[in-house]
């Protein structure tokens, strides 16, 4: 297990959690009062540094930064015409951190003005009325922070193998959690809203397109540890009960969304490869439930130094099915179904039922292989082996799903319990 990867106890530290959430909310909220609205609020949102998080910069006065200094346990200001201005973080009042803050805006020629009520908080106070004291564990702070930076990672690399529209990977200070999103490109229907203390515009517009969204919670919220999390919306038809990976991952009916315990992440010998399956996993069980353009929107992940290689001869007519033979390999109770194209493996894996059952749980094409009707080749074997076997399929697979569900003379072989 890698260092990177450091314990985080939430019911250890959660009194300092809320302090830093609200503080970040302070000047999140003066960057969103001074910056040009971004779609689904991208403009208000923080980023992980080697020291923190920081606001980038806002255009008021002379140009303005805000870091969070997690490492040194400051909140640090620098101007675009050289000033800079920090004062602590420790143990305090939301109050005077809100008072502090003010001063610093001001000091560095900015407009200290923004709304003075929290979002997305329990019983929420007016910054300036709030007058708890509060802790403030340095030593969690900086574990949190390493989790950041490790989570940073894998989102960004997630992020290169989209070609769509996706989020930055970048941190709400509303709701206190780190996120990136991937979209359809289609409208959304207009969202039910009614999160406490978001309004309900802020809602419609974040969720006007279809996503699919993960993203990390340190706690709270309904949930006393720190978890990934995973949802759709508009959620498909079949979304929660789609085989997510890895098996620590699961439904939770309260948040209507995957969660994965960031235990079961930090314990494993790859915390990060044991991670990216999860963001796979749920992004592929709502884009292939939810009928994305997968072979548009997906591309090989990014590799270092190396650009994407142009993919011009694609734009015309799509590529041919492939007709390469499909091989089954069958140990009894699992097997797999594997075509192998231009030295690139596809496979469709599935386990056995007793003698007349066979349930499809995952299906992988590669990049590579995409648009050339792979995945449906491999499905249509299955199809074929269980009509001649008297078998029945039961497709878990999002993907296996998808196809059956497009081709409804398939649909004999489907199990009807």
């Amino acid at each position: 297990m890698s260092s990177n990867w450091p314990q985080l106890d939430y019911l250890g530290w959660r009194e300092t959690c809320s302090a830093l959430q609200l503080y970040l909310q302070v000047a999140g909220k003066y960057r969103l009062a001074h910056t040009p609205w971004l779609n689904h609020s991208w403009n208000a949102t923080f980023y992980v540094t080697p020291r923190g998080l920081t606001s980038s910069l806002i255009p008021d006065g002379p140009g303005i930064e805000i870091q969070f200094d997690l490492h040194g346990h400051q909140v640090c200001g620098i101007a675009g015409d050289g000033k800079t201005a920090s004062f602590p973080l420790e143990p305090t009042t939301v109050a005077a951190f809100h008072e502090k803050f003010l001063q610093l805006v001001a000091e560095l020629g900015g407009t200290p003005t923004f709304s003075g009520m929290p979002n997305e908080v329990p019983f929420p106070v007016p910054f300036r009325e709030d007058l708890r004291d509060r802790p403030y564990d340095g030593d969690a702070v900086q574990r949190f922070h390493q989790v950041l930076m490790a989570v940073d990672g894998v989102f960004k690399a997630f992020r290169s193998s989209f070609l769509g529209k996706s989020s930055p990977s970048h941190l709400f200070w509303g709701s206190f959690d780190m996120a990136v999103t991937r979209f359809s490109g289609r409208r959304a229907p207009l969202h039910p809203g009614g999160i406490p203390t978001l309004p309900d515009h802020v809602t419609h517009e974040a969720y006007d397109r279809e996503v699919s969204s993960a993203g990390f919670w340190p706690g709270g919220g309904g949930i006393d540890y720190p978890a990934f999390y995973a949802y759709a919306y508009p959620e498909p038809a079949g979304f929660r009960a789609a085989r997510i990976r890895p098996e620590a991952a699961f439904w939770q009916e309260g948040l209507s969304e995957f969660v994965l315990p960031y235990g079961a992440v930090q314990s494993s010998a790859d915390p990060a490869a044991i991670l990216f399956e999860f963001l796979v996993s749920t992004y592929e069980a709502a884009a292939d439930l939810g009928g994305w353009d997968r072979d548009g929107l997906e591309c090989m992940p990014g590799r270092k130094g190396q650009a994407r290689p142009h993919d011009a001869a694609q734009s015309g007519p799509a590529p041919a099915p492939t007709h390469a033979d499909v091989d089954r390999e069958d140990t009894g109770s699992k097997g797999r179904y594997v075509m192998v194209v231009d030295g690139v493996e596809a496979e469709m894996t599935y386990s056995r039922v007793g003698n007349g059952m066979i349930i499809i749980d995952h299906t992988d094409v590669p990049p590579a292989l995409r648009g050339r009707k792979v995945g449906e080749r491999l499905v249509r074997q299955a199809v074929e082996d269980a009509r001649r076997d008297g078998t029945a399929i039961v497709p878990l697979c999002p993907f296996a799903k998808a196809q059956i569900d497009r081709h409804p003379e398939w649909q004999d072989v489907v199990s009807k319990s």
